[in-house]
C-alpha cells in the first residue's frame, strides 16, 4: 500500500487540510512569463515495438504528472493540429516524406534491403503502425508552440513530445523520422534575426547541427557522450561549421559519469559567454532526458534537479525559449524530469511526492518522489583538468565571433498564423457569408431611411 501525497509513516493531515494543501508554490509574485503547454494525446498511442527502447507512453506519464501536480493552471494550454506535407517539407525531400506516408509494415515485407537502406530502414529506425501520422502529430505541436513564440502569445512555449534531432533532410537516423527542431527553427527565422540551439541530450545533436552548419543565424550548441564511436559519432569539438557558418556551430564533448557539479558549472561557464556573444533573440533548447543518471541508454549520473538547473538558467536570460523534449528511455524518470522542468519554467515549486489519485501513480514506486537519487552508478571519468581543456577550446572558437550576425528582415509572408488550406477556405466563407449578411442590413437601413423620407 503506497502512502498518500503529503504523508509519511508518523504523520498524516485531515481530510480538510489534505484538501486544501497546494501541490506547487509560487517562487516568485512578480510578473511571470506567459508559458504555453503544446500536447496532442494521439502522440502517445503510436508503438516502434516490443523491443524498441523508444517509448512514446512515457509522453502520457509526463502528461499525467502535470495534470496531478495542477500545472495546467498556469499556462496555456493548446492542442495542436498536425503538420501538413507541405510543412514538412519546408526541409525535408519529397520522396522521403512520401515513403513515410505510403509504408506500411506490411509493405516492408515485400521491399527489398537495398530500397529499405535507401532511407535508412532498421532496427533503430523501424516501420510501425501510423509512422507518418505519429511524425506529423509532434512535428505540428512544435510548429504551434514556435508560431505562439512568433506571434508574442508566449513567452515560453513546451512541446514535450518534440526535440527529435537526429532525423536528416532525406532519412530517419537515432529513433527520429521527421526533425521538428529544423522545422521550427525554420520557421523562427521568419521573424528572427538570431535563433539558439542548446542541446542537453545524451546524443549530439547531429541532424539540426548539419542543417545550419553554413549559416551564422542559428547558433548550435551540444553537450553530449562522444568518443567517435558512441551514436552517432559525431560532435567532435573540431566541428564547427562552413563558409558564413564557421564558428557557429558549438561542441561539448563529454565522457562517461559525469556528476551534477561538473556538469552545471561546465554548462554555466559556456553558456553565458555564448549567449552574450551570439546575442540570440530566440532559443530553443532540447531536453533530452536520457542524460540522467539510470536511463535505460544512458551513462551519465545526472539527477533530475541538476539537469533541470540547465534549463532554470538558459531561463533566467529572459529570452523568448522553445523548449522541446528528446532522447530518454526509462518512462518513468523521463516523465518525472519533464514535469519538473515544466514546473522550473513556470517558476514554482512543486511537492516532492507525487501526489496519488491517478491511475499511473504505480510507476513512481517503491519511492513515489518526483527526485528519486539517480547518480552514483557510473564512475566519473571527466577529470577537472579535461573539463577546463573542452571550455577552454570553446572560449577560443567563440574568440573568432567578432560580432552578433544580423539579418534585413523583410515583410512577414501572410501564412504566419498556420492555417491549412482548408481552415483558410473555411474562414474566407464565413467572412462572405457575414459581409452579405452586412450588405444586406445596409441596404435594409437605407430603404427604412428612404421610405420615412417619403412619409414626411
Amino acid at each position: 500500500m503506497s502512502i498518500p501525497a503529503n504523508q509519511s509513516p508518523t504523520f498524516t493531515k485531515d481530510k480538510k487540510t489534505q484538501e486544501n494543501t497546494p501541490l506547487y508554490l509560487a517562487n516568485s509574485t512578480s510578473k511571470l512569463p506567459n508559458v504555453s503547454y503544446h500536447y496532442n494525446p494521439q502522440v502517445s498511442q503510436y508503438h516502434f515495438g516490443p523491443h524498441h527502447p523508444m517509448k512514446p507512453f512515457r509522453l502520457m506519464l509526463t502528461d499525467h504528472l502535470v495534470i496531478s501536480y495542477k500545472l495546467y493552471e498556469q499556462m496555456d494550454l493548446y492542442t495542436p493540429r498536425r503538420a501538413t506535407k507541405e510543412e514538412l517539407l519546408e526541409f525535408h525531400a519529397e520522396d522521403y516524406i512520401d515513403f513515410l506516408q505510403t509504408i506500411t509494415p506490411e509493405k516492408t515485407l515485400k521491399m527489398s534491403d537495398q530500397k529499405l537502406a535507401q532511407f535508412n530502414i532498421g532496427d533503430d529506425c523501424p516501420v510501425f503502425d501510423g509512422i507518418y501520422d505519429y511524425s506529423s502529430i509532434y512535428a505540428g505541436a512544435s510548429l504551434d508552440a514556435s508560431r505562439k513564440l512568433i506571434s508574442g502569445m508566449s513567452d515560453i512555449a513546451i512541446n514535450w513530445s518534440g526535440g527529435l534531432h537526429h532525423a536528416k533532410k532525406f532519412e530517419p537516423s537515432g529513433f527520429c523520422y521527421v526533425n521538428d527542431i529544423v522545422l521550427s527553427i525554420i520557421n523562427l527565422l521568419r521573424v528572427h534575426p538570431r535563433v539558439m540551439y542548446i542541446d542537453i541530450d545524451l546524443h549530439h545533436g547531429d541532424g539540426v547541427q548539419e542543417a545550419f552548419y553554413v549559416t551564422d543565424r542559428v547558433m548550435t550548441v551540444s553537450f553530449h557522450k562522444y568518443n567517435g564511436e558512441f551514436f552517432p559519432g559525431t560532435g567532435s569539438v573540431d566541428e564547427t561549421g562552413l563558409g558564413k557558418g564557421k564558428n557557429y556551430a558549438v561542441n561539448v564533448p563529454l565522457k562517461d559519469g559525469i556528476d551534477d557539479d561538473s556538469y552545471i558549472r561546465l554548462f554555466k561557464s559556456i553558456m553565458e559567454p555564448l549567449i552574450t556573444k551570439f546575442q540570440p533573440t530566440c532559443i530553443v533548447q532540447q531536453c533530452g532526458a536520457d542524460s540522467l543518471g539510470y536511463d535505460r541508454l544512458g551513462c551519465f549520473n545526472l539527477n533530475i534537479r541538476a539537469h533541470g538547473e540547465c534549463v532554470k538558467y538558459i531561463k533566467s536570460f529572459g529570452i523568448p525559449m522553445l523548449v522541446l523534449g528528446g532522447g530518454g528511455y526509462t518512462p518513468r524518470n523521463v516523465s518525472r524530469l519533464w514535469c519538473y522542468e515544466t514546473s522550473v519554467l513556470n517558476d514554482v515549486t512543486l511537492d516532492h511526492t507525487i501526489p496519488n489519485y491517478l491511475p499511473t501513480h504505480d510507476w513512481f514506486g517503491p519511492d513515489y518522489s518526483l527526485h528519486p537519487q539517480l547518480d552514483g552508478r557510473i564512475d566519473n571519468k571527466n577529470s577537472k583538468k579535461y573539463l577546463e581543456s573542452v571550455k577552454q577550446e570553446v572560449l577560443e572558437q567563440l574568440r573568432y565571433l567578432t560580432y552578433a550576425p544580423s539579418v534585413q528582415m523583410q515583410e512577414i509572408p501572410p501564412d504566419i498564423t498556420g492555417l491549412t488550406e482548408e481552415e483558410e477556405d473555411i474562414i474566407k466563407e464565413l467572412n462572405s457569408m457575414n459581409d452579405d449578411k452586412d450588405v444586406r442590413i445596409m441596404k435594409n437601413i437605407k430603404d427604412e431611411a428612404r421610405s420615412s423620407e417619403m412619409v414626411n
